[in-house]
């Protein structure tokens, strides 16, 4: 059994299938389904770089070798219709499904390591048109805007609203622009938000008109177990049984760290090797949203490749 695998038994199995309360969606993507590896993630990046490191057989065999999520971070409306066409042509051409993520809602991550995004409402809506219109007909797995709906207790009433404003019209753009694409808005995870919360920010933000599911527990290290049961309370708070899940498990292969601390907290290890046949009624993918080695900003500034933790989770 893999690292991080042993929530998947076939004890697991049986309860959350058996327990849940009202059917939800089937799995979505055809068996064949592969998911796309890029060649330019972080931990292909620094093994290349780094040959003849004493950990580069290991962060490439064990993370640079699995698919990964594309993070699009960069708030230039103008740049980022190429940037995701040139992904998802590669993808096209290898006939993989990428996994590509939005970042750059207006005072993303609010005071936290990685705040930034756009300047204001109406240049989202430019970059998220764009967005969508770079992968156009292509098929991809688009994970909306983490924490944006967690956070939204660090926002003034107005800025709360423009930012439920924003990831509806985002939903819009992705169904309108790139109707072949998956769609899950972030809901944070099970250590964070009492369910009914998250299912009323959701609403608000479109979710039950434009998502295909809910992604959960993104850069985070919770049990996915206790992920597949809250994002199924969620869901049935929503009243929409379509709607699956993704889980982000690149890190939560010994669960959360003492006091659920989320910076890049030591001792913590490789989650599910990504698939998008889980054997879980209802849950779409196990992804690495989060490539795993990327800091959170405490083991290195925010964004960067840490050899030295990538490592460490692979132990």
């Amino acid at each position: 059994m893999a690292v991080g695998t042993g929530v998947t038994n076939a004890r697991f199995l049986a309860d959350v299938n058996h327990r849940s309360a009202a059917p939800l969606a089937d799995p979505p993507f055809p068996a064949t389904t592969v998911l796309y590896t890029a060649p330019d993630a972080p931990a292909a990046l620094w093994v290349r770089d780094h040959p003849r490191a004493s950990w580069a057989a290991v962060i490439a065999g064990r993370i640079a070798s699995r698919p990964q999520a594309v993070w699009f971070t960069d708030p230039d409306p103008m740049k980022v219709a190429g940037q995701v066409h040139t992904l998802v042509d590669a993808a096209r051409a290898q006939h993989t499904l990428p996994v590509l993520v939005t970042y750059a809602v207006p005072r993303r991550d609010c005071s936290g390591h990685s705040t930034g995004g756009t300047g204001d409402l109406a240049t989202y809506r430019t970059w998220i048109e764009s967005f969508a219109r770079g992968i156009g007909p292509a098929q991809a797995l688009v994970i909306l805007e983490p924490d944006a709906l967690g956070l939204a207790d660090c926002l003034s009433p107005p800025e709360r609203r423009d930012r439920f404003t924003a990831l509806s019209e985002a939903g819009r753009a992705l169904r309108l622009d790139a109707p072949h694409s998956r769609v899950y808005y972030d809901a944070g995870n099970s250590g964070w938000h009492p369910a009914g919360t998250m299912a009323d920010r959701l609403r608000r933000a479109g979710a039950t008109r434009y998502a295909d599911g809910i992604a959960l527990n993104v850069s985070n290290f919770n049990r996915t177990h206790d992920e597949v049961r809250y994002g199924r309370s969620v869901i049935r708070k929503l009243g929409n049984s379509r709607l699956g899940m993704v889980i982000d498990t690149s890190r939560n292969g010994a669960g959360p760290a003492r006091g659920h601390r989320a910076c890049d907290p030591p001792g913590r290890r490789l989650g599910h090797t990504p698939t998008l046949d889980t054997g879980v009624y209802g849950v779409d993918a196990y992804l690495w949203v989060k490539p795993p080695g990327q800091a959170d900003g405490c083991a290195a500034t925010a964004g960067t490749f840490d050899a030295q933790y990538a490592y460490r989770l692979t132990r």
